[in-house]
């Protein structure tokens, strides 16, 4: 099975129509199911064959040292790992004393589908065991975002050719064994038995575990309890030890008789309460689930669903294939938001260990401006959490020698996770991503409380730190020196474009936000002389411009230094970070990710036309795309420069980065930043919206291959819909009253039942850009498949320190 040809094309599920157990993994990160609070790989029920186990709750890890050769000041002295806790998915069936185990036996049939609108994983296969015994299993899965507590699975075995003994074995297992890494640095670190035992119960069909992680200290309670249905005679027995629960059904099933279980398992977690406590949440939360029963649950799950889709949809014709991935893209960044709750989002969701399970720049940057304009309350959430880690971000400021607050690189609960400090702590963009978050969502929503209790600390501790790390010079430019932008390729350099056009957002943002919420902004000492000295760096910020090049450098000195040999460096040898030393790549001109063309994309109000076709066409020769955060970025600016086809082809690779697994390392949890960049490479991109100012505009263009866009978006009380085809473009407001936006530079007013119409301008047609050597995207057809070029996009941040 080709990673293509892994799951059929439909515009509204993911199906898999045979079972391959060499891309078990893969598609236990595709098919896996979360609210933002519980997060399950799409392991088996039965638990194996498994390509990697997963069961998550958002916050819980463990920590592990990090070891460095030679030590320095301001090192994390530990770091944070995602840890696998307590299995409530397994249901292990015997038949007639046989495991069903599909690796022994014959298979005749395996089906597994995850529809986007229904939020169910549902999977059918029919099995003969090597004695010669058929039955067939229906089983389904959910996690639900309606009740945060909660997964359930309906799970049913059917005699098919003769009078069969059936057992089915429904348990919770803490410390499962896990398979060795196979030393890919971008993996997860493993942990062995984090767990240990504190609780353990079963009784009649129910049975629950508590156990607390050995050094973080945090406290994990899992319950369960089943509805049985069967024939007459069915037995139920219970057991439990330190590490496991479990409840045993037995019976006797004729031809065509069925044994139906649903499992309701409840998870909570804690750092301060007590077992009693926490043990008693999860079995209220049971309760509660077994009160709405499967159908319920399904009912409910829909019900968020329709709600969602009917808001927030991406509507493609022209692309069947990129329609199916932008909703998976959809639904995916809908299930690692939906119920995070004060918790952060991380980088692969909670889809598998891939970095620990750390949250990064990637959410501010990528996941929570698609968020904004579908689920606000969602982003609310994630900033909320950023503001509570202010404790933590002051004490690492303090510690740098720097004023207000500098936020981590890497993190589940706050500290600095990062042992590499050239990414790590000199990435202080960070900041500035999380306050130009805050401040797009108080502009979009015009949630004023949320801006007066959280969003205003945030921008003024990130301003504060700007002011400190950055100097005036003697020509009176301030000037940010010995930082690491978005590139990895490069750090600790001065004056990175980026950053500092990041920074000016942040200090006017903030100085904005102290004139509006005066009171507050002087309970945190802030005067007006501290804000004059905001304002005034903003105004004198330094951007870098090779005049003799006639565009931007990455940060001072780049365009001075030697290319890098691309011409010379096989396939093989990408990413480079995995083949080259650092010192090698960080002294030439290459470029992991997008820096400077998504300086364009995030602040193109700082860049002139010109400025951005030469710019984006001097960065397309030296981008390799070693990172799965490129492609979305390099899709807005190809799209906004006229390079339509080239803005199609990456947008495509964004949306197909897990779909396709053109990474190789979706089994390890499914790219957040590439799947929500997808939706923005669509949206920003051919849609052309900015949000720069108060007024939010569009540009609309459509590629050849696709014939029409279309999607929603909700701004402050507003629903506006945009659809786009090649002869216009046509504005519609569902919800509100009146909303002011912009198309192509013209002012207009939408009102409901009032649509707007312009003609979607057609850009003049350039030759298409190069890129390095074997570094193109995969070209696609109007009939939605590649056809030429590598498509390849690699890892994604660093590799594991």
């Amino acid at each position: 099975m080709t990673a293509q040809e892994g799951f059929a094309v439909d515009p509204w599920s993911v199906t898999e129509h045979r079972l391959d157990l060499a891309q078990l993994a893969r598609s236990e990160s595709v098919f896996a199911l979360s609210n933002g609070h519980i997060g399950l790989r799409a392991n088996l029920d039965e638990g194996e064959p498994h390509g990697l186990p997963g069961t998550y709750l958002n916050g819980v890890f463990e920590l592990r040292p990090l070891p460095y050769p030679e030590g320095g000041y301001g090192y994390p002295e530990s770091g944070q790992s995602v840890i696998n806790v307590t299995n409530g998915k397994l249901i292990r069936l015997l038949v007639d004393d046989e495991p069903f185990d599909l690796r022994y036996g014959e298979l005749h049939g395996h089906r597994r589908s995850l529809d986007f609108r229904e939020g169910v994983l549902r999977r059918e296969a029919e099995w003969t065991s090597p004695a010669g015994r058929t039955i067939r299993i229906r089983s389904s899965r959910l996690v639900s975002l309606t009740q945060r507590a909660i997964a359930a699975v309906d799970y049913e075995v059917e005699a098919v050719d003769g009078p069969v003994r059936i057992v089915l074995q429904s348990e919770l297992v803490a410390n499962e064994q896990l398979p060795n890494s196979d030393g890919d640095p971008r993996a997860s670190a493993v942990l062995e038995a984090p767990l240990e035992a504190e609780a353990h119960h079963a009784h009649g069909t129910q049975g629950s575990l508590v156990h607390r992680t050995r050094f973080s200290q945090l406290r994990v309670a899992v319950g369960m309890d089943h509805v049985i249905e069967g024939p007459d005679g069915v037995s139920v027995t219970s057991e439990s030890r330190h590490d496991q629960a479990r409840i045993n059904v037995t019976t006797v099933l004729q031809p065509g008789q069925r044994l139906r279980m649903v499992k309701f398992t409840g998870y909570g977690w804690s750092a301060t309460r007590s077992v009693p406590a926490v043990r008693d949440q999860v079995e209220a939360a049971i309760t509660a689930a077994r009160y709405s029963g499967w159908d319920g649950l399904v009912a409910e799950q829909k019900a968020y669903l329709d709600e969602f889709w009917s808001s927030s949809d991406i509507e493609i014709d022209g692309d069947v294939e990129l329609q199916q991935a932008v909703r998976f893209a959809l639904f995916h960044v809908l299930q690692a938001s939906a119920r995070s709750e004060e918790r952060a989002i991380p980088a692969k969701g909670l889809t598998g260990p891939g970095y620990d399970g750390h949250s990064f720049w990637d959410t501010e940057t990528f996941v929570l401006p698609v968020l904004t304009y579908c689920l606000p309350g969602a982003v609310a959430q994630a900033l909320r959490w950023r503001h509570s880690t202010l404790p933590l971000a002051r004490e690492r400021a303090a510690q740098l020698g720097l004023a207000g607050a500098v936020f981590p690189w890497r993190t589940i609960r706050g500290e600095e996770c990062s042992g590499y400090w050239p990414a790590g702590t000199a990435a202080f963009h960070i900041g500035a991503d999380i306050a130009v978050a805050a401040a797009r969502y108080v502009r979009v929503t015009g949630d004023v409380d949320f801006e007066r209790s959280y969003g205003l600390e945030l921008l003024v501790e990130t301003a504060r730190m700007w002011r400190s790390l950055g100097h005036h010079d003697p020509t009176g430019r301030f000037r940010i020196e010995g930082v690491t932008g978005p590139d990895e390729y490069s750090a600790v350099a001065d004056n990175n474009v980026f950053t500092n056009l990041m920074a000016q957002t942040n200090l006017r943002a903030a100085a904005e936000a102290v004139g509006r919420h005066q009171l507050e902004a002087a309970a945190l000492g802030v005067d007006t002389e501290e804000t004059a000295a905001w304002r005034d760096a903003a105004a004198a910020m330094f951007i870098p411009y090779d005049e003799k090049l006639g565009v931007h450098p990455q940060a001072d000195g780049f365009t001075d230094h030697q290319l890098w040999d691309f011409e010379g460096t096989p396939q093989e040898k990408y990413p480079l970070l995995l083949h080259y030393p650092y010192f090698d790549l960080y002294r030439k001109q290459v470029v992991k990710q997008a820096d400077l063309v998504l300086a364009m994309q995030l602040r193109g109000d700082a860049f002139s036309a010109e400025q951005k076709a030469r710019n984006f066409a001097y960065y397309e020769r030296l981008t390799v795309r070693d990172s799965s955060l490129s492609a979305c970025t390099q899709a807005v600016i190809a799209a906004e420069v006229g390079q339509l086809d080239l803005a199609y082809d990456y947008t495509a690779e964004a949306a197909l980065m897990d779909l396709h697994d053109l990474g190789g390392n979706t089994r390890d949890g499914l790219h957040m930043a590439s799947l929500a960049g997808a939706c923005i490479a669509l949206v920003s991109g051919f849609g052309g919206l900015r949000d720069h100012g108060t007024v939010i505009s569009f540009r609309p263009r459509l590629p050849a291959g696709l014939v029409r866009l279309a999607f929603s978006m909700r701004v402050r009380h507003h629903l506006l819909h945009v659809e786009i085809t090649h002869e216009r473009t046509d504005y519609t407001l569902r919800e509100g009253d009146k909303l002011r936006i912009a198309h192509d530079d013209e002012e207009l007013w939408v009102e409901v039942g009032a649509p707007v119409q312009r003609p979607t301008a057609v850009p003049e047609a350039s030759e298409r850009l190069p890129q390095p050597p074997g570094r193109e995207p995969a070209r696609r057809t109007s009939q939605a498949g590649p056809t030429t070029g590598s498509g390849v996009s690699s890892a994604e941040h660093l590799p594991a320190e």
